[in-house]
């Protein structure tokens, strides 16, 4: 660059360019461009919604391995189908009405829905929630959102006592998203027909217990009042 092009590219910046590049240009000093490069932006980040059933293959994998690892003795846990349209339909309702609980605004919780499908259902149910927020342009990671759902339950007292409870056979999950969050259920439930929770005209029971220890150390409870199951919130 000769003396007189460096005092140019000087009046030019103080002239107020906004960029030293803009400055070579309009100053001729630019560099040609390569012959046939063109610029192709990267690709746009996949509809989240197209990536919620990997997210929900991931968390049961993850939720296996948790498993083993916090207590060997654990039960295999078995994907049950009726379990995953709870966990579906829960994780959807949190996404459409933009909550995180136990229990939807209408009272409804996953206890209430296993009853509805299934009256003579017995056994202990329970559940973890947890939610992510995203950002658009950068899209959803399922693996990476797994691991942080994980390590979001395994940080929780409660959650990590659902993760670690050995009698525990049977799982769904769900997954779902709006504009800015996604939302994930994820359901547990023993299959064995407890004899102790019989219920007028074959009826079943929901019990609600703060913790599986609590539920395990229960006393048998006594039979519904009336041939309806007994409804409360899940865990």
């Amino acid at each position: 660059m000769n003396k007189f092009a460096a005092i140019a590219l000087a009046g030019l910046l103080l002239a107020g360019c906004s960029t030293v590049e803009g400055v070579k240009q309009r100053a001729g000093l630019a560099a040609p461009a390569p012959q046939g490069s063109v610029y192709v932006p990267p690709p746009p980040p996949p509809d989240p919604k197209t990536q919620m059933a990997e997210l929900e293959t991931w968390l049961g994998v993850l939720v296996e391995e948790a498993r083993r690892t916090l207590d060997p003795n654990t039960k295999i846990l078995r994907l049950d189908e009726r379990l995953v349209s709870i966990a579906r339909a829960r994780a959807a309702d949190m996404a459409a009405k933009k909550y995180l609980s136990s229990a939807a605004p209408d009272g409804k919780t996953s206890a209430t829905l296993l009853m509805d499908a299934d009256v003579q259902y017995q056994g202990l149910l329970g559940e973890n929630a947890a939610a992510q927020y995203y950002v658009a342009q950068s899209g959803v990671d399922p693996k990476a959102f797994a691991e942080r759902f994980l390590e979001t339950w395994l940080n929780s007292q409660p959650h990590r006592e659902n993760l670690a409870f050995a009698d525990y056979d049977r799982v769904g999950v769900g997954a779902a998203v709006n504009a800015d969050t996604v939302y994930v259920a994820l359901l547990f439930s023993t299959t064995t027909r407890d004899t102790r929770l019989p219920g007028p005209s074959g009826a079943g029971t929901a019990a609600h217990f703060d913790s599986p220890a609590e539920a395990r150390d229960a006393p048998p409870p006594k039979p519904p009042a009336s041939a309806l199951p007994m409804r409360g919130p899940s865990n």
